[in-house]
């Protein structure tokens, strides 16, 4: 079971920005504005700490490496029981996340998990 999955069309811009900017993450924080989107930085760039928790790894087809999906603790406790869905639509998102310059922004689309979801986990 998995807390986190993404669109094609999410899968599309990622392998675009991998070819640009090298190997890829996703931070999600409790933040006002940007933070209320999920933030697309080259690895390493966003430094995450005892502060976040890992949501889990997007394997992106066409990508060789697993694109981590991070999570502020105080943003996990709201969305614990929930599947997150990163997707992509048009319009200009955060100005840090590398998908701002493609005319795209990233969000994340949430659905409760099941009973079964949960013990699963």
């Amino acid at each position: 079971m998995d807390r986190v999955a993404m669109t094609e069309e999410a899968a599309v811009v990622l392998r675009r920005l991998r070819v640009a900017h090298g190997p890829l993450m996703f931070h999600q924080s409790g933040g006002c504005c940007d933070g209320s989107s999920p933030m697309c930085y080259p690895a390493g760039e966003f430094r995450t700490g005892a502060s976040d928790v890992l949501l889990g790894n997007l394997a992106v087809p066409g990508v060789e490496e697993e694109v981590p999906v991070w999570m502020s603790v105080s943003q996990f406790e709201y969305w614990r029981h929930t599947h997150l869905t990163i997707d992509v639509v048009p319009g200009r998102g955060g100005g840090f996340s590398l998908e701002a310059p493609e005319g795209v922004r990233f969000l994340i689309r949430s659905r409760l998990l099941t009973e079964e979801e949960l013990a699963a986990l």
